[in-house]
């Protein structure tokens, strides 16, 4: 590895541990976040392309929309440091509740592709989002 590389490898990791901070820690439940949000993203093109029906403006306000989200996290983030909490508490909460949707968006992409789901997904699905919305 020259030192082009490793300074590029540098930036790269220090960025992703920023990142992974400002959204509290690199956890199963953000992980499930980002897979999801990726999911859904690519699904809906997918589901785009089928029906003949790809838009790069709505595609790029989607991404926008996935920069958003994230951003509420780290609001919640810093939500629970602000009032003290021991526990991401508000984070939890934020996160859980866009996993459902994202989770929910995904189901309806693949009902636009034709793929069946169990509906045991779709019930775990809507309650994390009451979950979410409940708290």
């Amino acid at each position: 590895m020259n030192l082009k590389e490793f300074g590029f490898n540098s930036i790269i990791a220090g960025a992703g541990l920023l990142v992974t901070n400002w959204l509290g820690g690199w956890d199963a439940a953000l992980k499930a976040l980002i897979v999801f949000m990726i999911l859904d993203y690519a699904t809906g093109f997918l589901s785009a392309w089928k029906n003949k029906q790809v838009d790069s403006e709505v595609m790029f306000w989607g991404g926008i929309r996935k920069g958003a989200v994230l951003a509420v996290v780290a609001v919640a983030v810093m939500m629970d440091q602000m009032v003290g909490n021991k526990g991401p508490i508000f984070r939890t909460l934020a996160v859980y509740f866009y996993v459902a949707r994202e989770g929910l968006s995904i189901t309806e992409n693949l009902g636009l592709l034709g793929v069946p789901l169990p509906g045991f997904v779709t019930k775990v699905l809507t309650q994390l989002q009451e979950k979410g919305e409940a708290k």
